[in-house]
C-alpha cells in the first residue's frame, strides 16, 4: 500500500527532474507551447459556445418571423423574391412532412406548424383539400456559420501564435535572455582559462534587470577574486624570498664563522706591527689596514647575525657622515679616483638604525654605481628628501649614477639573490640582496629605477630622526676627477 502511494510521488519527482534537467532553450519553448495550448483553449471554450447559443437565437427569432409572414400569403412574394427560401407546394407524401406536422394541421386548418427540433421546414393547410404548402429556411446557412467562427478563430489563434513564437525566439529571448546567458558562459570559460581580458562581462552588456543584477554581483565576485589571487601570490612570492634570504643567511654565517679565526689572526699581526716604531705614511697604512680589518670583522658579525631573526639596537645616525664613510672604504678601488662624487646630503639628515648595518647597505650601493658608471666621466651623486610613508615622517636617501643603467629584464629581480648585470670577479649578486634585508629589518624600504637621461637610481626609504649630538662630524666632500 505504501509502494501505491509513493509511486505517484516518485513520477512527478521524475518528470521535475527531467524538466528541470533540459537547457534554456528547449524549457523556454515547452512553456511556451503549454501557455498557448491553455490560452487556446480558453479562448475556444469562451467564445465558440457563446458564438453558438447567439446562432441558435438567431434562427429562432428568423423561424417566428417567417411563421408570421407564412400566415400572411400577402408576405410570400416577398419571401420568394429574396431566394433565401424554399417553397414548395403538394400533399403530404411529395412534401416528405412529419406525421406530427399533417396531424396538427389537419387539427388547426388556419395556423402553421412550426417545430426546429423536427423539421427546418415550416407547413401551412393550403386551400385545396389534401395540399400543404413548405417554406424551408436554409440550414446549412447557420451551421456553416458556425464552423466558418471556429475555422475562423483557430487560424486566429495561429498566426498569434506563430508570431508571438517568432517574436519571442528570434527578437525578445536571444536579445535579453539566451545572448546574456552566453556572456556568463563565455566569462567563465575565460576566467577558467585565466583570459584576464575576457573573465569580466563588458559594462556595456549589461541591464538594470535581474540578469544585470547577477551579471554585477558576478563581476564584483571576480575582481575580488583577482585581487585575493593577486595578494596570495605576492604573499607567494614573499615565501620565496624569505626561503631564500634564509638559506642566504645560513650561507653569509657559515662563510663568515670561517673567516672569523683568519681575521682575528691578521688583526693581532697589524696591531703588533703598529706598536713598532714606523714611518708616518707606514703608520697610516698600518692605520688604515686595521681599521678595514676591524670593519671586515663586524661585517662578519653582521653576516652572522642575518642569520637571525633578533632585534638591532637602533639610535639616532647620521646620514651624511654614513654616505662619506662608506664612500671612504669604497674609494680604495682605483676606479675611484677618476669619478666625481657628489654627497648632497644635509649635516641635519639623519635616521634611526644600526650605524654599522646601514654602512654595509650605503657601501654596497657606492659600490655598484662605482662599477656601473664610466672611468672618465662617471658621477656618483647621494641626494636626500624628507617623505611620509604610512604615517610616518621618513626619508628618502637617493644614489644616483650616469651609468648605463639597469636592463629592464634585470630590473623587476634586481633584489633577488645572485641576481646580477656583471656576474663576474666584481659582483656576485648578493650585494643588493643584503642590502634589501637590512633596510626591511629596519622597518624601511628599497627600490630601484633607471633616470630619465641614462643611469640608475637606488632609493632607500628610512624612518627619520632628529640628529644625535654626539655624531662624528661628516667628512669634507670629496671630489675626484
Amino acid at each position: 500500500m505504501a509502494n501505491l502511494k509513493e509511486a505517484p510521488r516518485q513520477l512527478k519527482r521524475r518528470a521535475f527532474q527531467l524538466f528541470g534537467n533540459l537547457a534554456i532553450r528547449p524549457k523556454l519553448l515547452l512553456l511556451h507551447n503549454l501557455f498557448f495550448l491553455v490560452l487556446a483553449i480558453g479562448v475556444y471554450w469562451s467564445v465558440i459556445p457563446l458564438f453558438e447559443r447567439r446562432v441558435a437565437s438567431a434562427k429562432q427569432r428568423e423561424f417566428t418571423l417567417l411563421a408570421q409572414l407564412f400566415t400572411d400569403d400577402g408576405g410570400l412574394p416577398a419571401l420568394q423574391l429574396k431566394g433565401l427560401y424554399t417553397y414548395s407546394q403538394g400533399d403530404a407524401a411529395t412534401l416528405a412532412m412529419p406525421r406530427a406536422a399533417v396531424e396538427y394541421l389537419n387539427e388547426n386548418p388556419t395556423r402553421v406548424f412550426v417545430n426546429p427540433a423536427i423539421s427546418d421546414t415550416i407547413y401551412k393547410r393550403a386551400a385545396i383539400a389534401g395540399l400543404y404548402r413548405a417554406i424551408t429556411i436554409p440550414e446549412v446557412y447557420y451551421d456553416g456559420l458556425v464552423t466558418r467562427a471556429k475555422y475562423t478563430l483557430f487560424i486566429v489563434l495561429a498566426i498569434l501564435y506563430l508570431a508571438a513564437i517568432l517574436l519571442l525566439e528570434f527578437v525578445v529571448m536571444p536579445t535579453y535572455v539566451y545572448r546574456r546567458i552566453q556572456l556568463f558562459l563565455d566569462a567563465d570559460d575565460a576566467a577558467r582559462a585565466d583570459d584576464r581580458n575576457r573573465e569580466l562581462i563588458p559594462e556595456g552588456e549589461i541591464l538594470d534587470d535581474e540578469i544585470g543584477k547577477i551579471m554585477i554581483s558576478r563581476n564584483d565576485t571576480m575582481r575580488r577574486l583577482r585581487h585575493q589571487n593577486e595578494e596570495l601570490e605576492a604573499a607567494r612570492s614573499k615565501l620565496l624570498e624569505q626561503d631564500r634570504l634564509a638559506s642566504l643567511g645560513l650561507l653569509s654565517a657559515s662563510v663568515a664563522h670561517e673567516l672569523n679565526t683568519p681575521l682575528a689572526v691578521l688583526q693581532g699581526y697589524i696591531e703588533k706591527f703598529a706598536e713598532e716604531r714606523q714611518s708616518p705614511q707606514s703608520s697610516e697604512r698600518l692605520s688604515r689596514m686595521l681599521k678595514m680589518t676591524q670593519r671586515l670583522r663586524r661585517i662578519s658579525e653582521s653576516l652572522v647575525g642575518f642569520s637571525r631573526v633578533r632585534r638591532e639596537q637602533n639610535e639616532p645616525v647620521s646620514v651624511r657622515t654614513l654616505v662619506e664613510e662608506a664612500w671612504h672604504i669604497a674609494s680604495i678601488d682605483e676606479k675611484a679616483a677618476r669619478v666625481a662624487f657628489f654627497n648632497e646630503t644635509k649635516p641635519i639628515d639623519a635616521v634611526l638604525g644600526n650605524y654599522d648595518r646601514l654602512l654595509q647597505v650605503f657601501l654596497n650601493l657606492i659600490r655598484n654605481a662605482l662599477q656601473a658608471v664610466p672611468s672618465s666621466g662617471g658621477e656618483i651623486r647621494v641626494i636626500t628628501c624628507p617623505i611620509r610613508g604610512e604615517g610616518k615622517e621618513m626619508l628618502s636617501i637617493r644614489v644616483e649614477d650616469n651609468g648605463p643603467g639597469i636592463p629592464a629584464d634585470v630590473l623587476p629581480d634586481i633584489f633577488d639573490a645572485f641576481v646580477s648585470t656583471r656576474l663576474d670577479s666584481k659582483g656576485t649578486g648578493l650585494g643588493l640582496t643584503v642590502s634589501e634585508g637590512i633596510v626591511h629589518q629596519h622597518g624601511g624600504g628599497i627600490s630601484a629605477s633607471n633616470r630619465t637621461g641614462g643611469g640608475a637610481i637606488l632609493e632607500v626609504r628610512l624612518l627619520a630622526s632628529a640628529p644625535n649630538a654626539s655624531s662624528v662630524e661628516p667628512r669634507r666632500d670629496r671630489q675626484a676627477s
